[in-house]
């Protein structure tokens, strides 16, 4: 297995109402079927049915929204771009689970929860470098001593 990921794909109740949301983050996507596509960088970001999602896997969900151990982070360039994206996360609808504050590793960063429970980090981390077009590269950290 090549290591990558192609697409996430995020259960929703409503995919429109959830298109919507991420519309007022700024991010632009394709409904198709019920399914909507948002090109996010060199992936997919994927919303789609949580019911429709858990058949497709095979999964037997009784639809609750606890905490499933994963986060989707997004790396910003600067501590007042972590605010600016908090705030507008907030104002589109979502929960901040954990307001933006320092780091124990020298950044910036807090926690949001979407419309259907996705936890986003939103962090400026000064060592993980980002290409002009938000490529994240991830550190040599044998080379850090």
């Amino acid at each position: 297995m090549e290591q990558r990921i192609s697409l996430i794909t995020l259960g929703v109740a409503d995919a429109a109402r959830a298109k919507a949301f991420y519309e007022q983050l700024g991010w632009r996507g394709q409904e198709v079927q019920e399914t909507v596509f948002i090109q996010a960088g060199g992936l997919a970001v994927v919303l789609w049915g949580r019911d429709k999602l858990a058949d497709d896997a095979g999964i037997d969900d009784p639809g609750s929204a606890t905490f499933g151990g994963m986060a989707l982070a997004q790396n910003v360039r600067s501590r007042e771009e972590v605010d600016e994206v908090i705030a507008t996360a907030t104002k589109a609808g979502a929960t901040v689970t954990k307001p933006a504050r320092e780091t124990f590793y020298g950044g910036y960063a807090g926690y949001f929860t979407d419309l259907d429970g996705h936890v986003w980090e939103i962090a400026w981390n000064p060592g993980f470098a980002l290409a002009d077009d938000g490529t994240l590269t991830v550190p040599d950290f044998s080379a850090m001593g």
